[in-house]
């Protein structure tokens, strides 16, 4: 039976986004006060929760909803996160410097400081999604946040398709993985296809948290956000945020609807787990230099 002491009761919030920025940090404020009240303590929002998914088009007038930070946004959760004792993880569009623009998760502390930030790697751009128009790629490497809960492995949205990420993480000694996320289907796709997607999602994640031996938290947003330009039929938000521990087992996982999801993680899973099946001892480091190339063109 596991001791209270090693159990990090965690939460999500997933919900639908207004164009009116005020408008979404209130939802996702009430879920944080939900979450917290059943004692959540360490608390994951998804992708770019102050606005809808902007990415949908390219338009360089909607780089006025980017902010700084610290800014408006990391001054109202931080705020949350003082009164309510916990951390929270957001993700926010950042403003840099002019010009210079960044899909950003930044952690609140349980004081209200700003813990750290992580800026997103891997930029997509694929009908839909066309954030290589608004996104410089990152530049914090990946690297964990120290915050008074463990560190924390945060990743964003496409870089959760890339085991390289989830690994490096893991090597610097994160302890958690979580991936703020918005994807979804179009609206045109049949169902059967729509299925084959979201369990991929899912099922790519839990490898990552299998093969290093890691609990992984996935926030993913929910609803109907049409495409503003009118030449696309939007994207529908298929929601299924879940938690899973560090073989990938489900502990609690979301439907298509405005939820916060709530599981116990065992910290000392994670030890035991790799103790079983200890994959960083047998990796062969001395054979994988053609991880550094594109890709390995063997002769004939």
């Amino acid at each position: 039976m596991s001791d209270p002491q090693t159990l990090l009761r965690v939460g999500l919030v997933q919900h639908a986004c207004t164009d009116v920025a005020e408008q979404n940090r209130a939802a996702s404020a009430q879920g944080i006060r939900e979450a917290a009240a059943a004692g959540a303590r360490l608390v994951l929002l998804q992708e770019l929760h102050v606005s809808r998914y902007f990415c949908q088009r390219e338009d360089s007038r909607l780089f006025d909803l980017a902010e700084p930070i610290p800014g408006p946004s990391t001054r109202f959760f931080g705020a949350l996160a003082s009164e309510l004792g916990l951390v929270i993880v957001g993700s926010l569009f950042e403003r840099r410097a002019p010009g210079l623009y960044h899909n950003t998760a930044v952690v609140l502390e349980n004081d209200g400081s700003i813990g750290g930030r992580y800026r997103k790697m891997h930029i997509p751009d694929d009908p839909g999604y066309y954030e290589k128009f608004y996104f410089t790629p990152g530049d914090t490497g990946f690297r964990p946040v120290a915050t008074s809960l463990g560190r924390l492995g945060i990743l964003v949205c496409w870089d959760q398709w890339f085991p390289e990420a989830a690994r490096l993480m893991a090597l610097a000694g994160a302890e958690l993985l979580l991936y703020p996320t918005a994807i979804g289907w179009d609206p045109a796709e049949e169902t059967p296809e729509r299925e084959r997607q979201r369990d991929a999602w899912i099922s790519v994640q839990r490898g990552h948290a299998v093969a290093n031996g890691l609990p992984l938290l996935a926030a993913n947003r929910v609803g109907a956000e049409p495409d503003p330009s009118g030449h696309g039929g939007g994207t529908l938000f298929w929601g299924s945020s879940f938690i899973c521990g560090p073989q990938g087992e489900i502990l609690a996982r979301a439907g298509e609807t405005p939820q916060v999801l709530l599981a116990d993680i065992d910290r000392r899973r994670s030890e035991a787990v790799r103790r079983i099946w200890p994959f960083l001892r047998d990796r062969r480091i001395d054979a994988y230099q053609p991880l550094l190339k594109r890709y390995d063109d063997w002769p004939d």
